[in-house]
C-alpha cells in the first residue's frame, strides 16, 4: 500500500458542526498514528449541486472531487447528525450517486451525533446497512454522541473518546500489513 489516505465525510449542512468537529477528530487520530494523508469534507464542502444532481455526472467539479477522494480514501470515516431517527438526507444524497461497487471491500468506521441517547442504534439500525449495501467494510465498533458529550462544540467525554480510540484500535489492525485493505476487498 503506497501513500494510504484517510477521508472523513459528514453529514451536517451548516457551521460549526459537532459532527464534523468529531468525525475530523477521528480522522486526525487515524491519520498522526499511522502517518497518513487526510481530509475532511462535510455536505458543505459538496456544495449546491450536490440537491439538484440525479446522477453524480450532474455534479459540479468541486463536489467531483470529493466524490473522487472519498471513493480514492484507503479508510473512510463517515458521520452524520441524527435526524427523526436517522441521517441526514443530503448524507444519503451523496451516497445515493456513487457507484453500488465504489466502496466495495473500503474500511468505514461509522460514527453519528444526535440530541439524546434515545438516537444511538443509529448507527447501527442506518449507517450499518447503508455501507452494508456497497459491501464497505465497516468496522465493528461504531461511536455515537450526544450533545452533552461536547463542551463549546468539542468532544469532551472521556467515555466517547475511549470508545473512538477502541476503533482507531481496529483501523491499526487493518493498517498493520500491507495485504490488510486487500484482504478485506476480497
Amino acid at each position: 500500500m503506497s501513500n494510504p489516505s484517510i477521508v472523513g465525510f459528514s453529514g451536517n449542512f451548516s457551521r460549526p458542526s459537532k459532527t464534523r468537529a468529531f468525525v475530523d477528530l477521528v480522522v486526525q487520530n487515524i491519520a498522526s498514528r499511522h502517518h497518513l494523508s487526510h481530509r475532511t469534507y462535510d455536505v458543505e464542502d459538496v456544495g449546491s449541486s450536490l440537491g439538484a444532481a440525479k446522477w453524480q455526472r450532474d455534479l459540479d467539479a468541486q463536489a467531483q472531487t470529493v466524490v473522487a477522494d472519498v471513493v480514492a480514501a484507503d479508510v473512510l470515516v463517515v458521520g452524520s447528525p441524527t435526524y427523526k431517527g436517522s441521517y441526514t438526507g443530503l448524507f444519503k444524497h451523496f451516497f445515493d450517486l456513487l457507484d453500488p461497487t465504489a466502496l466495495r471491500g473500503k474500511p468505514v468506521l461509522l460514527t453519528a451525533t444526535g440530541g439524546g441517547e434515545r438516537h444511538a442504534l443509529v448507527v447501527e439500525h442506518q449507517l450499518r446497512p447503508l455501507f452494508g449495501f456497497f459491501e464497505a467494510f465497516a468496522l465493528p465498533t461504531a461511536v455515537y454522541a450526544t450533545d452533552k458529550d461536547f463542551t463549546d462544540g468539542v468532544l469532551r467525554s472521556e467515555l466517547i473518546l475511549k470508545r473512538a480510540a477502541q476503533a482507531v484500535d481496529e483501523i491499526a489492525v487493518l493498517l498493520a500489513t500491507k495485504s490488510g485493505l486487500k484482504i478485506a476487498a476480497e
